[in-house]
């Protein structure tokens, strides 16, 4: 399979995801897997796929603390998008049985990378639990094989497969932001939030998205044995204008 490496600018909550649903597209269409980092141009709140928001979030609170909000197209719960390193992964797959794989997979790049900067992070064990779409937050308890610092999650990551391809991001936090989603609900029950992992407690200090970028890129070169060439984000520049369409309507992020 032929790789190809994004590095983007930080860009506002619909255009990323847009961007990411391209990557996906372009997937399918081109055969060729893409690993991309980015970050956000300001504090996003992104909610899963097919969690329950509508009425859920005081949205006068949230443009008082200047955060927008958004709904993924992959699964999950909500996120705080701020502090933190994001990736995506778009490859073609042929069934079902290759997600699990290519989780696995992408998971491995990630822990090399970050044993790599110095952090002694892990896969979260058996314990380990699936939770169902809710209010509770992205990074309240880690799932089985989640990446953990500790037994406190680093990295939410949510996963799409559609249309021959697969689409996987995810949060790499840098500092841990997620006790704002308190702020935003309106059920205090549902607030409480455990602390998260993140970069800068395990390092003591807050690696910068360059430094994570290249690790990964690194890495990638090392689990694939393969050296990827840069994608520029032109290649998928009229897509993702076209998709980002979906991502700044109300219909679709407070569909549920």
């Amino acid at each position: 399979m032929r790789w190809r490496f994004m590095l983007s600018p930080p860009s506002d909550g619909a255009l990323n995801m847009a961007v990411d649903e391209a990557l996906m597209e372009r997937a399918a269409r081109t055969g060729e897997a893409v690993f991309r980092v980015y970050a956000w141009a300001s504090p996003t709140l992104s909610l899963g796929r097919n969690q329950r928001a509508k009425g859920a979030y005081d949205l006068d609170a949230a443009r008082t603390l200047g955060i927008d909000i958004i709904r993924r197209p992959t699964g999950g719960r909500a996120l705080l998008h701020h502090r933190e390193v994001t990736y995506c992964v778009t490859l073609p797959t042929e069934s079902p049985d290759e997600a699990a794989t290519s989780y696995s997979f992408i998971n491995e790049v990630l822990l090399t990378a970050l044993r790599r900067l110095g952090v002694r992070a892990e896969r979260a064990g058996a314990a380990g639990v699936a939770l169902p779409p809710g209010l509770r937050p992205c990074f309240d308890v880690p799932s089985q094989d989640e990446i953990v610092v500790g037994g406190r999650k680093l990295v939410g990551s949510a996963q799409w497969r559609r249309g021959g391809a697969l689409l996987q991001h995810g949060s790499i936090l840098v500092r841990d932001d997620q006790g704002l989603v308190a702020a935003l609900l309106k059920d205090a029950a549902e607030a409480d939030t455990p602390r998260a992992a993140s970069l800068g407690d395990a390092l003591g200090r807050d690696p910068d998205l360059g430094e994570v970028a290249v690790l990964l890129r690194e890495s990638l070169v090392a689990e694939t044995g393969a050296t990827p060439t840069d994608l520029d984000g032109a290649e998928v520049a009229q897509d993702a204008a076209r998709l980002r369409a979906t991502y700044v309507d109300d219909a679709w992020t407070w569909r549920r």
